[in-house]
């Protein structure tokens, strides 16, 4: 574990008190639209809630969106299945053309088998990214092949990871960084500790409790949204205006870069970006529905309190007030405390943001049964392999599953395939 420095321990401090003083419950109001142009007729009222859900699998909107929010919804969506070429700016280096690429298992928004390299050098325990060589993400294709990284002979620590789901991602961003501080301070069973991640949020400029990615890397949609254009499909924006260069090699990147930076513009027509209709799809996708429930998974609910599992995968929180209603003071049923815990011999080795090369930020649960493989790196097939795989804060949790007799472990997996 990370030792806390003293400006983390003053931000903890002044989150503590702002939630108390009820100043962290409201999230960031949107960026207005354009005004429509002069002359033209007004639109017609808009409905208090959506018609309904679009009929596409994983493509489902949160309940109770207004006719705006729907449509934000509707091309967010076209966003996040277009694919980009060289002419709009994809590359010179890349992982995939689109979002969906990434994210499309149990329906568009999904998780997925496709995996990415991080990689670094580690000596006495001190990890480097090796950013001068490209690292610590390789981009491993390339719009022309005599630009494509590769992992250099430097690094001695490589990592697989697969893209994680974003289904419910706009009620997670709505929970409060209050709440999530406050996961620390309640009691835990002996060995679970957990810490916040405080990262330097590029959207709000500011500091804020991150809880996107494996390393809990990012506070913000806008800004996991910003970070995969530039990162994973080589698009510069305002908020990342400068491409990676080949193995941090500018004499290749200033060969193959072939559009004018930042290529992903603002629309003066409704005010955003490719990369904010990317962010407002994510921010109004529904969570997973639930499967049906029996007596075995009941049972096998109250095992998973039982065998501590709980304790860091917490199956409820609740968002602040919202300007979008439809994330206003919700229930949001994740199943994960959003904190970073040491996994020991699971974590991946890779120091990202705050968080070090032991830590990972404890994986939501909900849509599991949805995933075509599980862990950071796709490596279990099964959910009894997942489980057996914990390590570190889990050890004990871990444990106890290996310790229960084959009809309890039974019930305990039922349960997870409800989620």
């Amino acid at each position: 574990m990370n030792t806390p420095c003293r400006g983390l321990a003053k931000f903890l401090v002044a989150t503590v008190a702002c939630f108390a003083a009820g100043l962290l419950c409201a999230q960031p109001a949107p960026r207005p639209g354009l005004p429509p142009p002069p002359g033209a007729p007004p639109p017609p009222p808009a409905p208090a809630v959506s018609p309904g859900p679009i009929p596409t699998p994983g493509s489902v909107p949160l309940a109770g969106l207004t006719a705006a929010q729907l449509a934000d919804f509707q091309s967010g969506r076209s966003e996040f299945l277009n694919r980009e070429t060289p002419a709009t700016g994809l590359g010179p280096i890349f992982n995939d053309v689109s979002c969906v690429a990434c994210h499309a298992a149990g329906g568009v928004g999904g998780a997925s088998r496709r995996t990415v390299t991080r990689f670094g050098r580690t000596l006495n325990g001190v990890f480097d990214p090796l950013e001068n060589l490209g690292g610590s993400l390789l981009q491993e294709r390339a719009i022309d092949p005599a630009g494509r990284e590769v992992i250099p002979a430097e690094a001695n620590t490589v990592a697989q990871r697969v893209a994680t789901p974003i289904f419910g991602a706009g009620l997670i961003e709505a929970i409060p960084d209050s709440t999530i501080v406050f996961n620390t301070l309640r009691p835990k069973p002996a060995g679970i500790r957990g810490r916040v991640s405080v990262v330097a949020d590029v959207a709000s400029r500011g500091n804020r409790i991150g809880r996107f990615g494996w390393k809990a890397q990012q506070a913000t949609l806008t800004a996991f949204s910003a970070d995969a254009y530039r990162n994973e499909m080589g698009i510069t924006n305002r908020f990342f205006p400068t491409e990676n260069a080949p193995n941090g090699n500018p004499s290749l990147l200033a060969r193959f870069d072939r559009v004018a930076d930042p290529e992903d513009q603002i629309d003066p027509a409704d005010g955003k970006a490719d990369l904010d209709r990317n962010a407002d799809f994510m921010r109004l996708l529904a969570p997973p529905a639930r499967g049906p429930e029996t007596a075995s998974s009941r049972a096998g609910e109250r095992l998973f309190a039982a065998l501590d599992c709980a304790a860091c995968h917490t199956p409820t929180m609740t968002t602040g007030r919202n300007p979008i209603l439809a994330l206003s003071e919700k229930s949001v049923g994740l199943y994960s405390d959003l904190l970073l815990h040491d996994m020991g011999p699971l974590g991946d080795g890779i120091a990202q943001g705050t968080a070090g090369t032991t830590e990972m930020r404890t994986a939501p649960l909900w849509g599991l049964r949805l995933r075509p493989v599980w862990l950071h790196d796709g490596r279990a097939r099964t959910l009894d392999a997942t489980i057996r795989a914990h390590a570190g804060e889990a050890q004990n949790s871990r444990d106890k599953y290996t310790r229960l007799g084959g009809a309890e472990r039974q019930q305990l997996l039922e349960f997870l395939n409800t989620l």
